[in-house]
């Protein structure tokens, strides 16, 4: 199983938001920001200030794939292509 960000991504689209903007409004670090999009493991403390500053809650930024799905590869994929 692994975790997918691409919900956050969407709603940062949605909003007309960029990175750089979650990355101020919560407060955290670049590095962070590139983890969210290796979609790797983040501290729940990081998980909790994006929720405060996106006023939404944990489902509404992520997800949990099954390792054996499709969706992992098409995700595995966009990101090897955005590399």
């Amino acid at each position: 199983m692994i975790i997918s960000y691409k919900k956050l991504w969407k709603l940062l689209i949605d909003r007309d938001l960029k990175k750089k903007d979650l990355r101020e409004m919560a407060g955290i670090s670049p590095s962070t920001i590139a983890k969210l999009g290796r979609n790797e493991n983040i501290n729940t403390e990081v998980i909790i200030k994006i929720c405060k500053a996106l006023k939404c809650d944990i489902c509404d930024m992520m997800e949990i794939i099954d390792s054996k799905s499709s969706d992992v590869e098409s995700i595995e994929d966009e990101y090897k292509s955005s590399s």
